[in-house]
């Protein structure tokens, strides 16, 4: 699994804020986790606020502490992104600062479903693209019978910014007659949802939270012990970094981030999504 959430833009009007609070934790420990929570949650019993908090909870809880190796974190130095020439993280912040741009995870939910399923966290500023997406990617299939034609695993993407859409990548056979034996190719299958819906009116996603309000559902609010189990991971996540005096390393600004990110997932024969 992946979740990945990638900016473009740098400080802008968030400097003092962001160079006390990090990547870490002004991304990771709430937009990330709960979108972790809500996709790896249990069914609740019933559609209403506290069953559906209840679930979420339940797997911020079991998520593993974050072992040695298993982060990375990265600053973004000067670069080209949009078509523009950009200054580095301590330009625009004007001195010299170990304030995480950047952010990779490799976490793992000690449950029954999730068991040795890793979950691979991807966050960052003046990255090369825009986007917000959830990526499953299913195992390898044990034995192909279809002698020399190349299987790869299929995958589903979860698109959430700039564009909601969900695509599911699947290995079909390409038309034709082969004399070697068959030829697979990967074909998407995909939902957009502008498309799927293009009567309805888009609503803002702040929108929706003030009608909540004004209704009394709290189904879409974060509860406090919620908060209390991001907080308890994120702060381990912190502290580890302390005490082994981790500093990030630098990426050039348009990039997907430092190439010890790259090295985090691919050390488990897998690739982040781009």
């Amino acid at each position: 699994m992946q979740i990945t959430v990638a900016e473009t833009v740098g400080l802008e009007s968030r400097v003092d804020f962001y160079d006390d609070a990090g990547a870490l934790r002004d991304m990771v420990q709430n937009h990330m986790l709960q979108l972790l929570a809500l996709f790896a949650m249990e069914p609740p019993t019933h559609f209403d606020a506290s069953a559906v908090r209840d679930e979420k909870v339940k797997v911020l809880r079991a998520l593993r502490p974050v072992g040695p190796g298993e982060s990375v974190t990265g600053q973004y130095r000067g670069g080209a992104s949009g078509g523009e020439i950009v200054p580095g993280y301590d330009e625009e912040l004007g001195r010299d600062s170990d304030t995480e741009t950047f952010v990779a995870l490799k976490a793992h939910i000690d449950n029954w479903r999730w068991q040795g399923t890793p979950f691979y966290l991807r966050t960052g500023k003046r990255l090369q693209r825009r986007v917000t997406e959830i990526v499953v990617q299913f195992r390898e299939i044990p034995h192909s019978i279809f002698p020399g034609a190349k299987v790869k695993p299929n995958h589903m993407v979860i698109g959430i910014q700039p564009e909601e859409n969900v695509t599911l990548s699947v290995m079909a056979k390409v038309p034709g007659i082969e004399q070697d034996g068959i030829a697979l190719r990967e074909v998407p299958l995909n939902i957009a949802m502008p498309d799927a819906f293009s009567g309805k009116e888009k609503r803002i996603a702040y929108e929706r939270l003030l009608l909540d309000l004004v209704k009394g559902d709290q189904t879409l609010f974060v509860r406090r012990d919620e908060v209390e189990a991001q907080w308890t991971w994120i702060d381990a996540i912190r502290q580890t970094w302390e005490s082994e005096d981790l500093k990030p390393k630098t990426y050039g600004a348009g990039s997907w981030g430092p190439s010890a990110a790259i090295a985090l997932i691919e050390r488990d024969g897998a690739s982040w999504h781009e």
